[in-house]
């Protein structure tokens, strides 16, 4: 779909209600053609927060499943690692640098890094990654640690952290690598045995323009399970649902691009040479609610090994317990929808989170109590 006009008429076309209707009752006679709804997961967690924000779910209730993927950062950075980021804060003469959501996630003895920065620790939540170059050189007798988390999107971010603070000599910043790889949970997701059925997935658009779109074929082919990439307005998601429709459809299984105003096949590559300079494919890497999946992450290369927090400082991960009511690893496995939880919307609120997904801008528990708020 090509659109004329200024800009503003081209973005508000996104939104369009007349052209959102018209789309949703084309896919709804396609899907009864079918014969049976069509399970899709959207990957990204902004991806989930426009569904629920626009209505999307209920515009196609009964024609699509909308299944919550893994694709929260901050949903899936282990306990055990929130927990790591907890005593890294601790240690004498630190200041812990990261992103404001991770923030406010709970650790296993309910203390966030926020309730160690009100006790009076030294934790900063950053806007930009490279403010920690600032802090490390305006502080050089304190030990500043970034606390790094995110997939290929921010990766590169951290890793031109890693870059100038090495040619600036910095000695006194490290970095606790968290990155990790959405390719490797798609692969993950589709082999595991505790799965919902996914027809198809609707894939990552930030993720996207790092990685391109060619890193999905080999799964696509694999699993033959079709993997749309979409923008993050209400009609990019749909357009997204009517190719996957169309291809169960037409028999076809492809990886197709939704969102060709940003996303190509072959992604940034000077964003990939740069990841593959800085960075190495950890063996096995701790995810919240999967557990350890091989290849999955980021740790810093050898050539940068001065920056590496976990070396420097001789990490190892604590011991750590979830609460055995949350249910935030379901529902980013998509085996749960947030109002199953019997914590939600009760004793887990965004202003008393017990699980990420109620704390991150993208959890898909906070998208259903700021869009539906109907309560167990």
């Amino acid at each position: 779909m090509k659109y004329s006009g200024s800009l503003n008429q081209t973005w508000n076309s996104f939104k369009d209600p007349q052209r959102v209707k018209v789309l949703a009752d084309l896919i709804k006679r396609e899907v009864e053609s079918l014969g049976n709804p069509v399970n899709i997961m959207e990957f990204c967690g902004g991806h989930t927060h426009v569904i629920l924000k626009n209505g999307l779910d209920e515009l196609l209730k009964g024609y699509i499943n909308f299944l919550h993927g893994p694709g929260c950062p901050v949903c899936v950075t282990a306990l055990e690692r929130v927990d790591l980021a907890i005593e890294l804060a601790k240690l004498p003469d630190v200041i812990l640098c990261t992103y404001g959501d991770l923030m406010r996630v709970p650790g296993s003895n309910k203390i966030s890094l926020l309730t160690l920065r009100a006790e009076g620790y030294e934790v900063r939540p950053l806007p930009s990654c490279l403010e920690a170059i600032k802090i490390a050189q305006e502080f050089p007798n304190k030990k500043v640690v970034f606390f790094a988390i995110g997939f290929e999107t921010t990766a590169p971010h951290t890793a031109v952290l890693i870059k100038q603070a090495h040619q600036l000599g910095i000695a006194n910043l490290w970095v606790v690598s968290n990155h990790i790889l959405a390719i490797e949970v798609l692969d993950y997701l589709l082999k595991s045995e505790e799965k919902p059925f996914i027809e198809a997935f609707i894939g990552p658009g930030h993720v996207s323009t790092i990685t391109g779109t060619k890193v999905y074929e080999p799964i696509v082919q694999r699993y033959g399970t079709p993997i749309v990439v979409s923008g993050f307005e209400p009609l990019d998601l749909l357009q997204a649902v009517y190719l996957i429709v169309k291809q169960k459809k037409e028999g076809r299984c492809e990886v197709e691009i939704q969102y060709t105003r940003t996303v190509d096949k072959q992604g940034n590559l000077k964003a990939q040479e740069l990841l593959k300079e800085v960075f190495v494919i950890r063996d096995s890497f701790p995810w919240r609610g999967l557990g350890e999946i091989p290849n999955s992450a980021y740790a810093i290369a050898p050539k940068y090994e001065s920056l590496d927090g976990e070396k420097f400082f001789n990490l190892s991960l604590p011991s750590s317990k979830e609460h055995p009511q949350c249910l935030c690893g379901r529902v980013i496995k998509g085996l749960n929808k947030p109002t199953d939880c019997k914590l939600f919307g009760k004793a887990c609120t965004p202003q008393n989170p017990i699980g990420p997904c109620m704390v991150s801008s993208e959890g898909a528990c906070l998208a259903y109590f700021k869009y539906r708020k109907q309560l167990n």
